[in-house]
């Protein structure tokens, strides 16, 4: 049987991509695949942090729109990605896949607060931990929240799971010629200033060596397939 080619790995899913093609909210069904890739990988002997976002309840500067102070915009973001996270987790149990949520943010009634060493040894023993609230701190994305918790909890590598397959030169969906990379460096990323995560997260990425896989959730099977080590999306700080 082929081995996965990652022990431990942060998976950073968006908001968005959770709420299919109903653009917001939850669609069970996309939640329900990828809780089944996930399941497949764990029983493979990954072990599995993951980082959620909240857009598809709510974009802190976004939605705001000037109108909300920005700080507590950022908080309303924070609890949109705890509305996701126990989803997942709820989906994760039904299929008999331990989890725990850890929230930046203390919520002990449905939670258990972020602590590092914690975290670590949920991982050790098997148990998928969902990270929610970001970093608990404004004007910090959950992509960065995503670089620093893999750090944290010296993971592998990133997987980006998002709604688009790759980095591309332009937007692919505007321009039909756009180039999608195979491969890129942090400093292309920074240089060019390409959508892949925000600078604070590439560099923070950078500076810990920690590469990233950008792919798309539309088909949850490509988590299965980046761990196996397919060519999937675009693979960001590392050689293909």
């Amino acid at each position: 049987m082929d081995m996965p080619v990652y022990r431990r790995v942060l998976l950073k899913i968006s908001g968005e991509a959770l709420a299919g093609n109903k653009k917001t909210g939850l669609d069970f069904d996309v939640i329900a695949a990828v809780c089944d890739v996930i399941k497949r990988c764990v029983g493979l002997g990954v072990q599995i942090g993951i980082v959620v976002g909240g857009g598809n309840f709510w974009r802190g500067t976004k939605d705001g729109g000037g109108r909300i102070d920005r700080t507590r915009a950022d908080h309303m973001g924070m609890l949109a990605t705890v509305i996701n996270a126990l989803a997942l987790a709820d989906a994760l149990e039904a299929r008999a896949v331990p989890v725990r949520v850890q929230t930046a943010l203390e919520m002990r009634a449905i939670a258990e607060p972020y602590v590092r060493l914690r975290a670590v040894r949920h991982l050790e023993k098997g148990r998928v931990v969902v990270f929610a609230c970001g970093l608990g701190n404004p004007f910090f994305s959950t992509d960065t929240a995503a670089v620093l918790r893999a750090a944290e909890i010296d993971a592998d590598i990133i997987l980006l799971a998002k709604n688009i397959d790759g980095v591309y030169d332009d937007d692919p969906a505007k321009n039909p010629h756009a180039k999608k990379f195979a491969s890129l460096s942090f400093d292309e990323i920074l240089a060019k200033h390409l959508t892949v995560m925000d600078s604070t997260a590439a560099s923070l990425s950078q500076d810990n060596r920690i590469p990233v896989i950008l792919f798309a959730l539309k088909d949850p099977e490509n988590i299965y397939r980046v761990l196996m080590g397919d060519t999937i999306g675009t693979i960001v700080g590392k050689e293909i």
